[in-house]
């Protein structure tokens, strides 16, 4: 894999994939930012996010379970002194949807985490990464 990010002023970076898809990274302000995009940190969020997601979501498919909506919220916590990487991860897979099999959903929950996804793997070596689920029926 490969990609090359680009300074395109102060500290506001667009970063191009091999997929041939453009990302812009910025910070704030008081940094040499102009606010205008996520942060570099949040990008691997974002990342860890979408690739259990994806996971999930097509282990669910193939397990014939539907869904109305899916979605994921993350919080993490990061040391305080530099290089202030992440300490604990914290995941909230929820599922909207009638009759959605609450065994079938931590399954492919653990399934994507302790075999599927890359960055889970990556991360998990250095960060506690906690994980819940919610189904919500309407």
């Amino acid at each position: 894999m490969k990609i090359k990010v680009k300074q395109m002023d102060g500290l506001a970076f667009a970063g191009l994939s091999e997929s041939g898809h453009w990302s812009v990274l910025d910070t704030v302000p008081r940094l040499g930012g102009f606010d205008g995009a996520s942060r570099p940190m949040e990008f691997i969020l974002i990342g860890l996010a979408g690739c259990t997601g994806m996971d999930v979501a097509s282990i669910l498919k193939k397990m014939q379970v539907e869904l109305d909506g899916f979605e994921i919220e993350v919080v993490a916590e990061q040391a305080e002194d530099h290089p202030k990487v992440f300490t604990k991860i914290g995941m909230k897979y929820i599922f909207f949807g009638k009759e959605i099999a609450k065994e079938k959903v931590e399954r492919a929950i653990e399934l994507s985490q302790t075999k599927y996804c890359p960055v889970t793997a990556m991360l998990r070596k250095s960060v506690e990464i906690e994980t819940s689920c919610q189904i919500n029926p309407e």
